[in-house]
């Protein structure tokens, strides 16, 4: 998979946008290694307050409690970049939102911080819509840290397609 550039983002999150606004549904954003930047893509957007109601970038553990409710037990035992911290972070986005839909991302963009279980690339993705069960997925995207990033961004955007 290679990294997608501007154009290919917006042009995602505007299809992303027109569907959650057709469907009179608000998005929120739990994101780590992204920093912002799918809320960013999605503010980028002219009428996006229509659809997309906060982002939260939630990079350390202790934001990670505090704004989306980890628990410390789940950090410590199973990492930032995991299922059970993804999944955590999204309901937990839900239950601090106003919105109806919720994608959360944590992973290890680079260029150091990797394992040997857990390599730079890795990144744990979460979607899931309010009163439902969350859906989670592991990627092992390449490149740089700014590909590995784009297509974070890329890959949540097209999950929300799904839900």
């Amino acid at each position: 998979m290679s990294a997608p550039n501007d154009e290919t983002l917006l042009a995602l999150a505007q299809h992303v946008g027109e569907r959650l606004r057709q469907a009179r549904d608000h998005l929120v954003t739990a994101e780590s290694c992204t920093g912002g930047w799918i809320a960013k893509c999605v503010t980028d957007i002219a009428g996006s307050s229509d659809w997309f109601d906060c982002g939260m970038a939630a990079y350390s553990y202790e934001a990670k409690q505090a704004l989306l409710g980890v628990r410390p037990q789940t950090l410590e035992t199973h990492g930032a970049v995991s299922r059970e911290t993804v999944i955590e972070m999204v309901s937990g986005a839900l239950v601090n939102s106003g919105a109806s839909i919720a994608v959360a991302v944590t992973g290890i963009a680079g260029p150091g911080g990797g394992s040997a279980d857990k390599p730079v690339g890795t990144v744990w993705i979460g979607w899931k819509r309010r009163g439902g069960y969350a859906r989670a997925e592991v990627f092992q995207f390449e490149g740089d840290r700014e590909a590995v990033r784009r297509q974070t961004v890329e890959t949540a955007l097209r999950g929300l397609e799904h839900l």
